[in-house]
């Protein structure tokens, strides 16, 4: 594992998204999104409907990703994005669907 210590414009997000979020593709087209802007981190489905993810990277990336995740791929319906800054000395070096 690496450590965030050398990174020290990186910001790590975890994140929940409410609504029609399951069944969509919306862990697939998240992951493609964040592999498109770099991002480190993860993604996968809650047994209550919701996706989570933690996001990772500088915060101009992390900004387009929530503004992706607020629409989503064109099947699902997001009524909500919920986001907050966690501290880890966890690097991610890419984004996976877990």
């Amino acid at each position: 594992m690496k450590s965030l210590h050398t990174r020290h414009s990186i910001e790590t997000l975890s994140v929940l998204i409410e609504g029609k979020v399951q069944g969509v593709g919306f862990r697939a087209a998240a992951v493609r999104q964040a592999h498109a802007l770099k991002l480190g981190g993860w993604v996968r489905n809650l047994p209550d409907g919701r996706v989570e993810a933690l996001l990772q990277g500088p915060h101009g990336a992390i900004d387009q990703m929530l503004s992706w995740l607020l629409q989503g791929p064109p099947a699902a319906r997001v009524n909500q994005v919920h986001h907050e800054e966690v501290q880890t000395e966890r690097l991610y070096e890419r984004f996976e669907q877990i």
